[in-house]
Formats: structure tokens, C-alpha cells, sequence
């Protein structure tokens, strides 16, 4: 019987203490890379925009995630409103940069979490989680205590402190870091952020060494481990083929990764060729390409029927 690591984290203290240095972090907030030193508990907000209490826009089954995730009833994603990254290109502009959502104490989180188990959700996946941790944790204490036993799925950007990371150690059993940029200058220019390829590579790293390669159950259901997400880019100015060479040469070419075809100019894009244009069939060709070529073996499976159809 699945069991998720969180259960023993609430049960030996690991959670509880967790939940206190991440309250602690926030009184100078370095929860992230930002760094920004603001005193959140006071109110006072940094670049993410969100002060002591987490902001919600949105919680309900989602059926357009990867396949380990949604399976038969969705995987429950809860989206946090606000970011701390600046993506100029951002598809969910009104959440991230806009501040769409409502303030939620950390009971009415947990009940979120518990209503989308109810619902038969095969785990709850939290959508931009970096700047909220400390706030998840707490939430998460009430809904062990009120039955929660589905996986916790941590969605994020990848712009992530290890020493943030090393307090969800044991507590959640997925991550699903995206990789946007290998080159800084590209990070620098798009997510306001040139340090982002350096980080993200410290991040995934941690994220594997504590949960490993992705775990499913007979069913195909995600139980653990690390599933990474890259989007293609117009004009290749993600690094494609530098980001799969780092995953299966420093991780692992068993890490599950799911290439990402939908790029379209979103929020400011217009403003930045060529990122003001949609993604060309060859451009999504050739990172799928690069991907094999360096090494990764594990696709999702709309890749893999792609490039099922590309070979006829």
C-alpha cells in the first residue's frame, strides 16, 4: 500500500520543524534566488508580490498534465497566484503578473487539498509553489491530519534555492522543475533573471537526489521522482540541446522528460523576437532530435508517439 513520505515527516516532527525554519526564512525573505530580504511576515513583498499568506487562483482536476500525473481522474492542481519568476512570455499572465486570486489561510488550503482527493484526484500539484512553501507546509500539517494520502507534486519554473528545497526533503514525493534557458543571457533577457541556468541545474540536482528517477505504480500513475518539463522555443533560444545534454550526462538519461510543443507569444512576448512568433514543426523536430541524440531515454508519451509518426 502507497504510503506517501509526508505521513512519516508529520509523524516524526520533520514536517513540523520544516514549517518553523521556512516561517523563519520569510522574516528576510530568501526563499528563492531573488533574495530580496523583505520581511514578509510584516507584509512587506518582494519581486513574487505576495506577502505572509499564500494567494490562490485556482483548484480542480486537470487533464492536460503529463500522463504519470492525470491517468484515469486528473491530477488536482492548485494554482498560486503570483511568481518569482518574470517571464515575458508567460502563458498564465493574469495569475503570475496580473496577482488573479484570492488570499487563503492555511486550513482553506488544506481543505482544497482534501476536496480534490475526494474527487479522486491521483495527487495534488501545486503550480508555482516556490514563493509559498511555507505556506503549503502548514496547510499540509491540517490535511494529514484530516486524511490527505495522495502524492505532492512541486510544479515549478526551476528557479529554486537548495536551501528551500532541502526543507521539503521527505515531504514531497514528486518535483516537476521546468528547464527554460541554458544560456544566462537569454534568462537574463526573458525571465529577468541571469542566473536562472545556474540555479536551475543546483535545483534539479537536489530535487534528484532526493526523490531519484520517476517511480510509477501498475496502473502508470507518477508515485516518485523527478519529472522535467521543457518548452521549445522559437528561433532555439532555450538550448534545447545543451539542457538534454546536462539531464542525461549530471542526472540521469532515465529522467522522464516531457519536450513541450505548445509556445505561443503570451503577456509581453510580442515585444521580444522571436519570441513574438509560434514554434515551427522543424524547430519542435529538431529539439526532440537533439533530446535523443543526447542521451535521454524516457519521453512522454506525446512525444513518443511524435516521433512514432515522424519515423513513418
Amino acid at each position: 500500500m502507497y504510503i506517501p513520505s509526508y505521513v512519516d515527516a508529520y509523524q516524526t516532527g520533520r514536517l513540523s520543524n520544516s514549517v518553523k525554519k521556512s516561517y523563519e526564512i520569510l522574516q528576510n525573505c530568501r526563499l528563492c534566488p531573488r533574495n530580496c530580504e523583505v520581511n514578509r511576515l510584516k507584509g512587506e513583498k518582494g519581486i513574487c508580490r505576495t506577502g505572509s499568506s499564500a494567494m490562490v487562483s485556482s483548484f480542480s482536476p486537470h487533464f492536460g498534465e503529463e500522463d504519470p500525473l492525470v491517468g484515469a481522474h486528473g491530477s488536482g492542481t492548485v494554482f498560486m497566484t503570483n511568481c518569482n519568476l518574470l517571464c515575458v512570455f508567460c502563458q498564465n499572465w493574469e495569475i503570475s503578473h496580473l496577482g488573479e486570486g484570492s488570499e487563503v489561510d492555511s486550513r482553506t488550503l488544506a481543505v482544497m487539498m482534501l476536496h480534490l482527493q475526494r474527487m479522486g484526484c491521483h495527487n495534488i500539484n501545486f503550480v508555482s509553489p516556490t514563493h509559498v512553501v511555507p505556506q503549503i507546509l502548514d496547510a499540509l500539517a491540517y490535511a494529514i491530519e484530516d486524511g490527505l494520502r495522495v502524492p505532492l507534486v512541486y510544479n515549478t519554473g526551476g528557479y529554486d534555492s537548495v536551501e528551500t528545497l532541502n526543507l521539503l526533503d521527505g515531504i514531497f514525493d514528486i518535483y516537476m522543475p521546468d528547464f527554460k534557458f541554458w544560456d544566462p543571457e537569454m534568462a537574463g533577457k526573458y525571465l529577468k533573471a541571469p542566473d536562472y541556468p545556474e540555479r536551475a541545474r543546483d535545483a534539479i540536482r537536489e530535487m534528484h537526489r532526493q526523490v531519484g528517477d520517476l517511480i510509477m505504480d501498475e496502473n502508470g500513475i507518477a508515485l516518485k521522482g523527478v519529472l522535467l518539463r521543457h518548452l521549445v522555443m522559437p528561433g532555439g533560444v532555450a538550448g534545447t540541446r545543451e539542457i538534454m545534454r546536462f539531464i542525461a550526462r549530471e542526472i540521469s538519461s532515465e529522467t522522464y522528460v516531457n519536450i513541450m510543443d505548445q509556445y505561443r507569444p503570451c503577456g509581453n512576448a510580442r515585444k521580444y523576437p522571436p519570441l513574438d512568433r509560434c514554434i515551427k514543426p522543424d524547430e519542435f523536430d529538431d529539439a526532440l532530435r537533439a533530446a535523443g541524440e543526447e542521451g535521454i531515454a524516457r519521453f512522454d508519451r506525446r512525444q513518443r508517439k511524435y516521433m512514432m509518426r515522424r519515423a513513418w
